[in-house]
């Protein structure tokens, strides 16, 4: 039996005759898969792999919308207040009215009496107003001798007292009124007590006889001038 000898371990790094030694680009390319190849599947087994895959993220939510106007129930309707008594204004008080008994003859020189008195008080001369029923006082005559203009000057002004005729038709009113009844005429004295009162701010003191003005029975005394 003839005897062979022994043929020679080839070794799978080592190429045949003729076979080119392989390229470290081929190693290269034999590990990375081909494009539009399958994916590998993860191994559910491994919690490191599934956990390392980025979730995605959902559809951005919009602004939220306005919620619709809800609609109101008209209230019940207000009541319609009680307006100002006549003969005052409104949400003021009434002013005190109070009594110096004089004939009418004399009614003129207990206005002054009862002037000095406010002042001596401590009225102020801009807060007294003097309005006669009849004759003027001296002191409106004196001060219309110097014109009209100076004269009603006088009662924009307010410095000093102002003497006018009860039946002005001019805008004036003061913290206290004099009324000076100086005529007995009832009609007119009733129609200026009801002017008078309308302009006195808290006090009006009444010159003359009572009844002239309406109010019987009125005491006969000097008022205590408050």
């Amino acid at each position: 039996m003839p005897v062979f000898p022994e043929e020679p371990e080839i070794h799978e790094s080592i190429p045949g005759p003729g076979v080119p030694f392989p390229r470290e680009s081929d190693a290269q390319a034999r590990r990375t898969p081909a494009t539009g190849s399958a994916s590998p599947a993860i191994n559910p087994a491994n919690s490191r792999t599934a956990a390392a895959v980025p979730a995605v993220p959902g559809p951005r939510p919009g602004p939220p919308r306005p919620a619709p106007p809800r609609a109101v129930k008209p209230g019940p309707p207000a009541r319609p207040g009680r307006g100002p008594k006549p003969g005052t204004a409104a949400g003021r008080p009434a002013p005190t009215v109070q009594y110096v008994a004089a004939p009418t003859a004399d009614a003129l020189e207990r206005a002054d009496d009862t002037v000095d008195q406010l002042l001596e008080s401590g009225r102020r001369p801009g807060d007294v107003l003097v309005l006669t029923v009849g004759e003027p006082h001296p002191w409106q005559q004196h001060e219309l001798s110097f014109g009209e203009a100076r004269y009603w000057a006088q009662l924009t002004e307010g410095d000093d007292v102002f003497y006018a005729d009860a039946g002005l038709t001019r805008p004036a009113g003061r913290e206290v009124v004099v009324l000076v009844v100086n005529e007995a005429s009832p009609d007119r004295a009733g129609l200026a007590f009801q002017q008078a009162l309308g302009r006195a701010g808290a006090l009006l003191v009444v010159c003359g006889e009572a009844e002239a003005v309406g109010a019987p029975g009125a005491p006969e005394s000097r008022p205590a001038l408050a």
